[in-house]
């Protein structure tokens, strides 16, 4: 398989039905056909991510299996958006797991941390995530726990919570914004 090349400009109403079908028939062929589209992405960003060519070959085949299971239970709206955050929570599961840690990774803040300082030292940039996303107020920390780790969509997390939508969407966006100050400010120490 060539990891490198993709297949031409994505269709976005085809993904929808590549999906849909999928959903109703169970057919692997179908789901891989979709797959196959945005492959060299995902192999990018395990790349970016694991650092090792062969390591990212491997999560992507991994990637796909989490894939059969997990097209069937999210609501996905826009796949190849909602493929990259798949993606993405990959890749920092398989690091932290690595280093044996103990903390959470939120994928959009730990690549604006990665923005504004870069460092190998992903540990420790998780650690700072951690005590940060601690000393956000519980509707933003829950929010951004069901968001981001637990891939939830808006309306499931106010199903979950008894927030109302547009809340849910400002305490992600808040919680996001203080989680930013927050490491601006611990790498400035």
């Amino acid at each position: 398989m060539n990891f490198l090349k993709g297949p031409g400009k994505p269709n976005d109403t085809n993904d929808d039905r590549l999906l849909h079908a999928y959903r109703q028939t169970g057919n692997l062929a179908l789901l891989g056909a979709l797959y196959e589209k945005y492959m060299h992405l995902v192999y990018g960003v395990c790349l970016k991510y694991l650092k090792d060519e062969e390591l990212s070959k491997d999560a992507v085949m991994q990637i796909f299996e989490k894939l059969i299971v997990k097209v069937t239970r999210h609501d996905v709206k826009q796949f190849k958006s909602w493929l990259y955050v798949l993606s993405r929570n990959f890749c920092l599961m398989q690091l932290r797991s690595g280093k044996k840690m103990q903390t959470e990774a939120l994928d959009d803040i730990m690549e604006l941390a990665d923005d504004l300082h870069p460092t190998d030292d992903r540990e420790e940039d998780l650690t700072a995530l951690e005590r940060c996303k601690e000393k956000l107020p519980e509707a933003q920390k829950v929010s951004i726990q069901l968001f981001y780790m637990d891939e939830k969509c808006y309306k499931e997390i106010a199903d979950a919570t008894g927030y109302t939508m547009n809340e849910v969407k400002s305490y992600i966006q808040n919680g996001k914004r203080n989680l930013k100050i927050c490491l601006e400010k611990n790498r400035e120490r």
